[in-house]
């Protein structure tokens, strides 16, 4: 049955018996601009509203704690708060994990973040550097679970074992299926760690669900966790759409629907339609894909008319369990070569402080997308091999961590 979703945050605030361990110890919070309340209060604000709490600090992760910065490697500072009387640490400036002096201001930490649902959002890094450092400094952790917006599907390439990063936080597939609160639990055993961990769980997520199928639709607001996650839309076809980051292509920043389509000035997306129905049309299911022309404000080809394609899946067309947002994309890299083998496809750039390796094998957790892509030879069903046995070994992994 449906009924109103509570976050983790939601019934720390109603329920006091979930607060009383907390009493007399100092607290920081770790938040974004989306962890809010079911009344659109700011968490840092809710929490100080109780009277019960002693808030001693609070940490912003990439994109800050109230979402100020916009794109990737544009870091956020430290900041003291007026309105609470405590200190912000950015965890995404100046270090990328807390120092002993931040761990030094709190003896409990409340970790309450929307993550998307995708290996690559460095949201769920963070929560894995949190924890390793609470381990290490024999601090408590409390994670406030909310919903995966994306849902159970999960897709995609393993990470392989020497690309971790802050963009692959360990051997996740793309699209992983799991809230954050689940993912704490992974990591703790995938990392090996002794501490003290509370999830305080959902209240009626039916992440099978129609027609939100991860998020309630109809039943709480969408707040964007980072600049460019707008919509639900956006959170479906991302663990697709941002392998474009890695590319020359556009993926719709400096436009109003970022990450839902893609396209470049000399992009004939016409052809890469028809082409990529040529080559695998299983792999397009669940969704529509529109032609369309789209003029960035911002980031690449920004001021320049872009020919490309619009994923659709905010209709009575989208299919959540056939849905493959991953495989789609994948699908347009091959058929671009496959129509220009010389098209200038990987964008070589300094990608979330990793300098040396291409950013689409960071993305991907390996080389085995672009070696794919560039082999001639190679077709759908090799790519396909491979993905559904680590898909496989995935959805086995999983299940003991499943809370819902």
């Amino acid at each position: 049955m449906m009924g109103d979703v509570q976050s983790g945050l939601d019934r720390l605030l109603a329920e006091p018996a979930l607060r009383r361990p907390l009493r007399g110890r100092r607290i920081a919070l770790v938040a974004h601009p989306a962890s809010v309340s079911s009344d659109l209060k700011h968490a840092l604000d809710a929490l100080a509203a109780l009277g019960d709490l002693n808030l001693t600090a609070a940490f912003g992760p990439q994109h800050g704690l109230r979402g100020d910065k916009q794109d990737n490697m544009i870091e956020s500072a430290d900041f003291h708060d007026e309105t609470h009387g405590i200190p912000v640490f950015s965890l995404y400036g100046r270090v990328r994990r807390p120092t002993r002096e931040m761990i030094n201001t709190f003896d409990v930490l409340l970790i309450d973040l929307q993550d998307i649902g995708c290996r690559i959002y460095t949201f769920i890094t963070t929560l894995r550097y949190l924890l390793e450092a609470a381990a290490e400094h024999g601090k408590s952790v409390y994670v406030l679970d909310r919903p995966n917006p994306a849902g159970r599907p999960l897709e995609g390439l393993l990470l392989r074992p020497g690309w971790e990063s802050f963009v692959g936080a360990g051997p996740l597939p793309m699209r992983h299926g799991l809230t954050i609160g689940e993912l704490a639990g992974w990591f703790i055993r995938q990392c090996n760690l002794t501490l003290d961990c509370t999830v305080i769980r959902m209240h009626a997520w039916f992440p099978d669900q129609a027609p939100g199928f991860g998020w309630p639709l109809g039943e709480r607001t969408w707040i964007n966790p980072s600049p460019n996650a707008p919509n639900v839309s956006m959170a479906r076809c991302y663990a697709g759409t941002v392998m474009l980051e890695g590319t020359t292509l556009s993926e719709g920043r400096g436009t109003s629907r970022p990450l839902e389509l893609f396209g470049a000035p000399d992009l004939d997306a016409r052809g890469l339609l028809t082409t990529m129905y040529r080559l695998a049309p299983d792999w397009l299911s669940g969704c529509r894909l529109r032609e369309c022309w789209f003029e960035p404000t911002f980031h690449k080809h920004a001021g320049t008319q872009c020919h490309g394609i619009q994923i659709h899946v905010d209709d009575a067309h989208y299919q959540h369990h056939a849905f493959r947002p991953w495989r789609i994309q994948c699908l347009a890299f091959k058929a671009l070569r496959t129509l220009r083998p010389d098209y200038a496809l990987w964008r070589d750039f300094p990608y979330e402080y990793e300098y040396e390796r291409l950013a689409i094998d960071l993305i991907n957790g390996s080389a085995l997308l672009r070696e794919w892509v560039d082999d001639t030879q190679a077709t759908p069903a090799d790519l396909d091999a491979i993905c559904r046995a680590d898909e496989a070994m995935w959805e086995e992994e999983r299940r003991e961590f499943l809370l819902y």
